[in-house]
């Protein structure tokens, strides 16, 4: 997308996004027949993915998952988009925080925090956390390719607080608060696709091998940082719950693969329970484990 075709999608997205929800879902739903039924996005990808993450499964049962999914897939680009003009009390209404006591718990400890989650359900919507967790969140992010549209996500992710750090540049961030005697909960998605050149390790997910990042792992032992899970709720159309699990109190001197593992194993059992709400879409398994005999 070059610029001008950018300031196009920007100029019909602001105007777009001014539609009531009840209307954007309308558009929703017709989103979905044509990502589904005629441009067949990533079908194969996501048909390959569920076969292998659920082989138990028969193929009517894998059928109504992937379709649950496009339709999840559908509102999530719909409700990514109406971010432009949600208000504070909207996204309020919309989305909403459980076990917040764990979060205040370690903020009066002055504990750092990582914060682990998946692309599960809407993790978009969260943009109100410095508002609700009183602490400097940091989220760690992949730029995009295409420029204009990464400062789009980010001026969306960023516009109540949140500060954005590249991957390379988190620890830098995190010394800097610390020096100036400011916590920080610092968000990592679990799921992303490591570079090929940094796999340092792999695991089973879903059935399958698994090349995952462990630098949150790494970060939170070398820093003695609490460990919190967040698991994003659907309670029903546009409606989210983020749930906050802690999954370690205290981990200095654990490994980083003994905290990789339990956040990893953590999405893995989410997922399983309502796999429609995960983005199957991702081409999460496109590197191949070397075979160790070769």
């Amino acid at each position: 997308m070059d610029a001008v075709g950018y300031y196009i999608f920007y100029g019909i997205n602001w105007i777009f996004t001014l539609l009531p929800f009840k209307v954007l879902y309308f558009f929703s739903d017709l989103l979905y027949l044509v990502l589904y039924y005629i441009v067949s996005y990533r079908r194969d990808v996501v048909a390959i993915n569920l076969r292998n993450s659920f082989p138990e499964k028969t193929e009517e049962e894998l059928k109504t998952i992937e379709k649950k999914f496009y339709r999840h897939l559908a509102d999530i680009i719909i409700e990514t988009f109406k971010l432009t003009h949600m208000s504070v009390r909207e996204q309020n209404k919309r989305f909403t925080y459980t076990n917040l006591a764990i979060i205040d718990k370690l903020r009066d400890e002055k504990r750092d925090i990582i914060a682990v989650l998946g692309h599960y359900n809407n993790w978009e919507w969260p943009t109100l956390l410095p508002y609700y967790l009183k602490y400097k969140i940091i989220i760690i992010f992949k730029p995009l390719q295409n420029k204009h549209f990464n400062d789009f996500i980010n001026r969306q992710r960023s516009k109540f607080g949140i500060v954005l750090t590249p991957t390379s540049q988190v620890i830098r961030e995190i010394i800097n608060y610390k020096k100036n005697n400011v916590n920080t909960l610092s968000v990592f998605l679990s799921d992303q696709i490591p570079a090929r050149g940094d796999i340092k390790y792999w695991t089973t997910f879903l059935n399958q091998d698994t090349a995952v990042f462990t630098g949150a792992g790494k970060i939170a032992s070398k820093y003695d940082m609490a460990i919190v899970f967040f698991h994003i709720q659907k309670v029903k159309r546009g409606h989210y719950n983020l749930d906050i699990e802690l999954l370690h109190d205290h981990t200095a001197g654990l490994s980083e693969v003994v905290i990789t593992e339990s956040h990893v194993r953590r999405l893995e059992e989410i997922i399983k329970e309502k796999p429609e709400y995960w983005i199957w879409s991702h081409r999460r398994w496109k590197h191949k484990k070397p075979d160790e005999n070769a």
